[in-house]
């Protein structure tokens, strides 16, 4: 739904892909992005993994619209990457950003049928009679259907 929204705002979109995460916030040397690139990687960013990781255990469906700012160091005809440059395209892409999620929200459905909201289901291997009532109540509010 999220590829369908943005492709029908005009702007470039792209399904699929595989993206690494990096520690920043820093660019990579040139070096690390043709070792990324050699590897498959279509995207490198500072953020996305975490994100993902923690709405698969909250059992959250996720989607990521990644806004690509620059081609990092590898292209060689293309400017190089800077800040300023980063921060502007930043800029131009917060409006398609927003529109395309105020255009999600109308045709996003009630219920979910993926099993995003089931991730969890076979994730416990601790006998439920041995967690204290202590870590119930504070992992409840993600895990109470599968402690009972």
């Amino acid at each position: 739904l999220l590829y369908q929204i943005v492709s029908k705002s005009g702007a470039a979109a792209h399904k699929g892909g595989t993206m690494i995460t990096i520690e920043g916030p820093r660019f990579s040397t040139k070096a690390e992005s043709n070792v990324y690139r050699s590897w498959g990687f279509s995207l490198i960013g500072m953020t996305t993994s975490p994100e993902a990781f923690l709405a698969r255990e909250a059992e959250i469906c996720y989607a990521v619209m990644a806004h690509v700012t620059d081609y990092d160091v590898w292209h060689l005809t293309e400017e190089a990457v800077n800040v300023e440059l980063v921060v502007k395209t930043l800029q131009k892409n917060t409006e398609l950003a927003q529109e395309s999620i105020l255009s999600l929200v109308d045709i996003l459905p009630e219920e979910s049928s993926c099993s995003c909201s089931r991730a969890l289901e076979n994730a416990f291997i601790t006998n439920p009679a041995a967690i204290s009532s202590d870590a119930k109540n504070r992992l409840g509010l993600l895990v109470d259907k599968y402690l009972k």
